[in-house]
This record gives structure tokens, C-alpha cells and sequence, in this order.
């Protein structure tokens, strides 16, 4: 009698076991249903609503509402030109919900991509005009010293009235710059700020007053800096002590 009972017993713990795995895969089935809409939110600036739909929609063809694996679609949306950050979420019954992070670029580099404020380098994608950036450029991984760099010369070149437009780390350490879109200065890689502070006052005695007959400035020298005038084929050494 006593192991009819616990045969009884087993069978209805089985039985309810095998109800409740039916019960729930029937609740799946039920809850993972098709997507039926995507909405995107974000303010954006410099990339269209209609090319992130194109690039997003391959992201979750074939998929359903409650298996699309939301941290694989999120690597793979911040592999898509001008996004900084992506956020997904399931919205009930049957939508995606994605919030978009523009990136915010800050200067043109390496003659192709752009730097984001960090100084990670990102493609410039559909965009084609962003305005009066900066153009830099270094080797690989190399954005964020570059863009220190500019800040510092910016702030310290600022008020001789002066901007730099261009900025190139070259590969062995040596540094070149532009400013005002015309006079190309030679700062080299040895005594940065001793060799600045020597062009800001070759600049303020004499060069500013010249600058439209200026090609480059070379201030990789002891004592002076070299001047290159448009016409001259050589930079002859001006006499010019820090």
C-alpha cells in the first residue's frame, strides 16, 4: 500500500513537472513572436535617421522578439560608422527599442578618418563636409597625444592671434604644425617648449609682420630658427636668438 502511494505521488510530481515545461514553453512560444517595429532615438547631427535603419535592419533580420541576443546586435550596431554608444531595449509586445550615441568629432585624421573628443579614430562614412576642423595625423593609435598636443599649442598660440589648422606627429617622434592655413612650423621632437617660445617671439619681432612671404619655419636649431620665403628654393638661417 505504502509504495502504491509513492508510486502515485512520483507520477503526480511528474506529471506536474511535465505540465509546468509545457505550460512554459507555450508561454515562450506565445511571448517570442516576430519584431514588428524598430524605433531609434537620438539627436543626430551629422548622419541621417534613414542610414542608420539600413545599417541596423541587417542587425536583426530573422530574428525573434524574445531570443535576438541583444548583446551580440549591440557589438555589432557600435561597428557602424558615426555611433559612440548604443543602448537596446524590448519594448511589449513586439518592439526593439534603440538609443543611438552620435560620435562628436573634434578633427580630421590621417587624410580619411576622424578623431572623437577621446581621440579614437573612427571613419568618416556617408559624411562628407564637417565644417573648419582641424587636420591631424600620427601613426596608429597615436589620436589622443595628438590631440593634447593640439590643445596645448592652441592655448599657448591663441593669443599671438594664431590657429593651428594642421598638426602631424611624424613616425620617429618629430613634430610639424600649420597655422593660419599658410606658414608651416618645424618644431622637431627635442625642447618642445624652449623651441616654441623661441618661434612665439620670432613671431612677435618679426615673422608675423611676414607671414604671407613665409613657406616654413624651421626651428630645429640651438639658437635661432630657419625661415623658407616663397620664391627661395633654400631656407637661409636667420640670426635670431631665443
Amino acid at each position: 500500500m505504502a509504495a502504491r502511494s509513492t508510486t502515485g505521488a512520483i507520477f503526480g510530481l511528474v506529471l506536474g513537472l511535465a505540465l509546468l515545461v509545457a505550460g512554459g514553453q507555450a508561454l515562450w512560444t506565445w511571448l517570442d513572436r516576430p519584431i514588428e517595429r524598430v524605433t531609434i532615438k537620438g539627436d543626430f547631427d551629422h548622419v541621417s535617421a534613414a542610414y542608420l535603419q539600413r545599417h541596423i535592419a541587417p542587425l536583426i533580420r530573422g530574428q525573434s522578439w524574445l531570443s535576438v541576443p541583444l548583446g551580440e546586435v549591440r557589438r555589432r550596431a557600435l561597428a557602424i560608422d558615426w555611433l559612440s554608444e548604443v543602448s537596446i531595449s524590448r519594448r511589449w509586445p513586439d518592439t526593439l527599442e534603440f538609443e543611438l550615441f552620435e560620435q562628436q568629432p573634434v578633427a580630421y585624421w590621417n587624410d580619411g578618418e576622424l578623431l572623437n573628443v577621446r581621440g579614437d579614430a573612427f571613419q568618416a562614412g556617408p559624411v562628407t563636409q564637417l565644417g573648419n576642423l582641424p587636420n591631424l595625423a600620427g601613426p596608429k593609435g597615436s589620436g589622443s597625444e595628438v590631440l593634447a598636443e593640439l590643445d596645448a599649442l592652441q592655448s599657448q598660440l591663441g593669443g599671438l592671434g594664431l590657429n593651428v589648422s594642421q598638426l602631424r606627429l611624424e613616425p620617429r617622434g618629430a613634430w610639424r604644425f600649420q597655422v593660419n592655413d599658410s606658414v608651416w612650423v618645424m618644431l622637431g621632437r627635442n625642447d618642445r617648449e624652449a623651441r616654441l617660445a623661441r618661434f612665439m617671439a620670432a613671431w612677435q619681432r618679426r615673422l608675423g609682420d611676414e607671414a604671407s612671404q613665409i613657406r616654413y619655419i624651421d626651428l630645429r636649431y640651438p639658437n635661432g630658427v630657419a625661415v623658407a620665403w616663397h620664391g627661395e628654393t633654400t631656407a637661409p638661417e636667420e640670426g635670431m636668438d631665443s
